[in-house]
């Protein structure tokens, strides 16, 4: 399966979603070296445990210096990452770009699988998926008692949780509106793998509590006008579109060249 996918620019109501050119891609250690002066504050820089291919981690850290780490600019510290249709991809990059961020910064970092309906950051991060959200959603315990540690000292992985009698509201929840400033609290930074957007409108409840939303687009699936559609109800919602990423796209010459042209 494919897991090449393109940045593209904050979306605007005239850009072409889908004809954005690619930016430049520079080597890790170029990438490496810009995500850490753009860093907080300094840290030593350690492997990625969750494994992806060069190009993959040039993407990545761009996408992550842009929605987070940018100078002088006004980037919020909870982004919400929701997918246009389910099977695009999301959770993947979701995981991908909380662990990016947890070695750029000495913050903590932690990321929310919000998605009820089909839960899969912990199958990304390889834990088990027992106890977190919904759990959570149902007592009035501190959020510190749900979350796993991960790769490293500073990310953290709330997951679903079980599954439970009317989860599909509970995202809209009074309680839901009380974790959500917690986990702004308890952590530094917070991402959550929203559900798909064409399945419910939980991106847009959720959207509403952070500081704005990332879009994952499929490649040759996502339809321009049902995107366009969902950035105009998310602008609507006063919930702020931070970019998009176009994944899985497939390439009319070999990869090494294209990132050449």
């Amino acid at each position: 399966m494919s897991r090449n996918f393109e940045l593209m620019q904050n979306l605007g109501k005239e850009r072409e979603m889908f004809e954005a050119a690619p930016e430049p891609s520079s080597t890790v250690a170029a990438a490496t070296a810009t995500a850490a002066k753009f860093a907080t504050a300094p840290v030593e820089l350690q492997p990625l445990q969750l494994q992806m291919e060069e190009a993959q981690r040039d993407e990545m850290f761009k996408l992550v210096q842009r929605v987070f780490l940018m100078p002088g600019s006004d980037k919020g510290h909870v982004v919400v990452v929701a997918g246009m249709e389910a099977g695009n991809g999301c959770s993947w990059i979701c995981a991908r770009m909380a662990e990016v961020l947890a070695s750029q910064v000495s913050g903590s970092v932690c990321v929310v699988d919000a998605n009820l309906r089909t839960p899969g950051l912990h199958r990304e991060f390889g834990v088990p998926n027992h106890y977190g959200l919904t759990d959570a959603l149902q007592v009035a315990d501190p959020i510190r008692r749900f979350v796993t540690s991960l790769s490293r000292p500073n990310l953290w992985l709330l997951s679903c949780g079980a599954e439970v009698d009317g989860m599909q509201t509970m995202l809209g929840s009074e309680r839901m509106r009380a974790i959500l400033p917690e986990l702004q609290r308890e952590f530094d930074y917070v991402l959550i793998d929203a559900p798909p957007m064409e399945t419910s409108d939980d991106s847009l409840v959720l959207g509403r509590f952070a500081d704005g939303i990332v879009l994952v687009l499929r490649a040759h699936s996502s339809r321009r006008e049902t995107a366009r559609k969902a950035v105009r109800d998310l602008e609507h919602a006063s919930v702020r579109v931070l970019g998009a990423v176009l994944n899985r796209r497939t390439f009319p010459v070999p990869e090494s060249i294209y990132r050449k042209l």
